[in-house]
């Protein structure tokens, strides 16, 4: 119940300081029930103690020296600890109960996709490595061999799921072909289009959690796992929408094309206008309305902190203020609202696209910061 009244919270931005605290809660209650249930030695115990301190000693460390613009890949990085967790959890459970052997195979597989699809975009989001899209030739064949492998591997299992040994090896091949795909995937995905990628996993490790949680019997994994995995399912399709590009063309790019970039740019008919800053500013004090749309570069450039003093001036010559937020600005869902939170922005004049779209006509003055990847597609 914790856990869901977190997510809950996290909705508005009024109750959001709320949702983690509350969402701790739950999960620690969880931990701490499946400790008492266990009946363990202790021994046992101080292990689990051992290698909790461990972690959570290293979230410690990590998140104080992170910086504001650093959140996106920390948060794929920690995917894949939820990935590994699940692929290795899964295996060690059918080993003690083959009974469980679909449920184990769909864990390892979901698990071992988020692993290496989450470092790879841990890479690219940190710039540890290249963020062009990877397009080896025959890329859909690729990943249509290997989904067929780990299928095969499924195959193998169920075939004398008893057979422990054999099956143990099917799951160490599902763990590696599903790596790969994973990483091929994810790999053929441009920078741009790592916000959505990130939902996608976040998405994924729900479900290997949910697998988890059916394997043990743990009713807290189950609806934890389903919560994660439906959210960052209808997250992702929301982000696609606003793109107006479909899940199946960010992750595959358009499956059996074989389109480059090549040939020429696109022409827009129209003037440009170039302005100044003493022109923009007049206008934003002449403007009875402003709608600012914030992007990343708003992060890069730190500059939450100047837009919420510009706020402050407009609003005391009784400049009407709001911002749009794209739901695909920054690194990740939210990140935008966060840093204006953190600048101390009202929560109230901080919309969502579909809440603000169709007043863009009223306003008088569309104020575009650090978004050029939200406004014109051509640059991402």
């Amino acid at each position: 119940v914790a856990c869901i009244g977190g997510i809950s919270a996290m909705a508005s931005m009024e109750t959001s300081r709320i949702g983690n605290p509350v969402a701790i809660i739950g999960v620690s209650t969880g931990i701490l029930a499946t400790l008492g249930h266990i009946s363990q030695t202790m021994p046992v115990y101080t292990q689990i103690g051992a290698m909790c301190a461990l972690g959570g000693g290293a979230g410690v460390y990590l998140a104080n020296g992170l910086a504001p613009t650093q959140l996106p890949e920390t948060v794929a990085l920690f995917h894949s600890l939820v990935g590994a967790a699940a692929a290795v959890t899964s295996i060690g459970s059918y080993m003690m109960d083959p009974h469980h052997a679909v449920t184990a195979w769909v864990g390892t597989a979901i698990g071992a996709i988020t692993v290496t699809g989450s470092l790879v975009a841990y890479g690219k989001l940190s710039e540890k490595m290249s963020s062009a899209a990877l397009a080896l030739p025959g890329k859909d064949m690729i990943n249509i061999a290997l989904a067929g492998g780990n299928i095969a591997c499924l195959g193998l299992l169920v075939m004398d799921p008893m057979n422990v040994a054999q099956g143990t090896m099917a799951l160490a091949a599902t763990t590696g072909l599903a790596g790969v795909l994973g990483y091929h995937i994810t790999a053929s995905i441009g920078g741009a289009d790592m916000p959505v990628c990130i939902t996608v996993l976040n998405s994924y490790s729900g479900w290997a959690l949910c697998a988890e949680g059916f394997m043990l019997n743990n009713s807290l994994l189950t609806t934890v796992g389903s919560l994660i995995g439906a959210s960052g399912a209808i997250l992702s399709y929301i982000m696609c929408v606003a793109m107006n590009r479909s899940l199946t063309n960010v992750l595959f790019g358009g499956y059996g094309s074989n389109a480059s970039a090549g040939g020429e740019a696109k022409k827009y008919e129209g003037t440009a206008t170039t302005t100044d800053v003493d022109t923009v500013a007049d206008l934003l004090t002449a403007a009875k309305s402003v709608i600012i749309v914030p992007g990343y570069g708003v992060a890069v450039a730190k500059a939450q902190y100047d837009i919420a003093e510009i706020v402050s001036v407009l609003k005391e010559h009784g400049v009407q203020v709001r911002f749009g937020i794209h739901p695909v600005a920054g690194r990740m869902p939210g990140q935008l609202n966060v840093l204006l939170a953190e600048a101390g922005v009202p929560y109230d004049v901080v919309l969502e696209m579909e809440e603000i779209n169709d007043d863009f006509g009223e306003a008088d003055v569309a104020l575009c910061i650090g978004a050029n990847d939200t406004i014109n597609s051509s640059e991402s």
